[in-house]
């Protein structure tokens, strides 16, 4: 028995449309959204009652997508301390390879993106990036250099 693929990421926000602008801005597609609800949600899940949005991102041309979720109940539970720093257990971060990071920045900026230490470069290979986007979302920002 083997993996077959990865199919998503799923990450908690508390704003879905500011999110899916987001994710939109960095270069993703909004393949669909939807409500969940219903006992075959409580059941994967593991909460009862459980109603909530998802937005479908996609990467275009490439596998894999982001699943933005919005809990409408139970009510979503905010960790302490807020925002998370970047050691906390759990989900580090989600990396983006990405053309080019300054325009990306640039972009992102408008829709709350905030750089958490600065740009660095890893030798002649990378400019890399952590940043925090909506929800207090960690994400990793690469450009490969020549």
């Amino acid at each position: 028995m083997a993996i077959q693929r990865m199919d998503n990421v799923a990450i908690v926000v508390d704003d879905l449309d500011a999110a899916v602008a987001f994710f939109t801005e960095l270069g993703m597609e909004l393949e669909g959204r939807a409500e969940i609800e219903g006992p075959w949600a409580d059941q994967t899940v593991g909460l009862e009652g459980v109603v909530t949005e998802i937005a479908m991102m996609r990467i275009p041309d490439a596998p894999g997508r982001l699943e933005l979720s919005v809990y409408r109940h139970p009510a979503v539970i905010t960790p302490e301390p807020w925002p998370i720093p970047s050691n906390t257990l759990g989900l580090h971060r989600v990396m983006f390879a990405v053309d080019d990071i300054d325009d990306t920045l640039a972009r992102l900026r408008p829709h709350g993106a905030e750089v958490l230490g600065e740009v660095a470069q890893y030798e002649n290979i990378y400019r890399l990036c952590y940043l925090r986007g909506p929800a207090g979302i960690i994400l990793a920002l690469a450009e490969e250099l020549g």
